[in-house]
């Protein structure tokens, strides 16, 4: 079952289902509570980069306060969006910028 299916503004979608979104939760219990900042870092991102060691691991941050981003990483395979993770940071990853707001 679908738990979101988001559409980001470099064209594509992506989505998750509820029994991964659990385990995205088990990983990183910080993010409990945030699922619509992580739908909000998807579909208006304030920053997206492509990983430096995966060109097909995109990085959406979203600044949720001062030095606090939520960053939500993806994998687009074959046109289509999946999420890895989600998680706060204080640090913004390297990598090539591809949209900033």
């Amino acid at each position: 079952m679908i738990k979101f299916s988001v559409f980001t503004p470099l064209d594509f979608v992506v989505r998750t289902s509820e029994e991964y979104w659990q385990k995205v939760i088990l990983k990183h219990p910080d993010i409990l509570g945030l699922e619509n900042e992580v739908k909000a870092t998807l579909s208006q991102p304030d920053q997206i980069r492509r990983s430096s060691r995966d060109p097909n691991i995109l990085l959406f941050y979203l600044i949720l306060k001062e030095k606090r981003w939520v960053a939500v990483v993806t994998r687009k395979l074959n046109g289509d969006g999946f999420l890895i993770t989600a998680y706060q940071t204080d640090a913004i990853k390297e990598g090539e910028v591809l949209w900033q707001k």
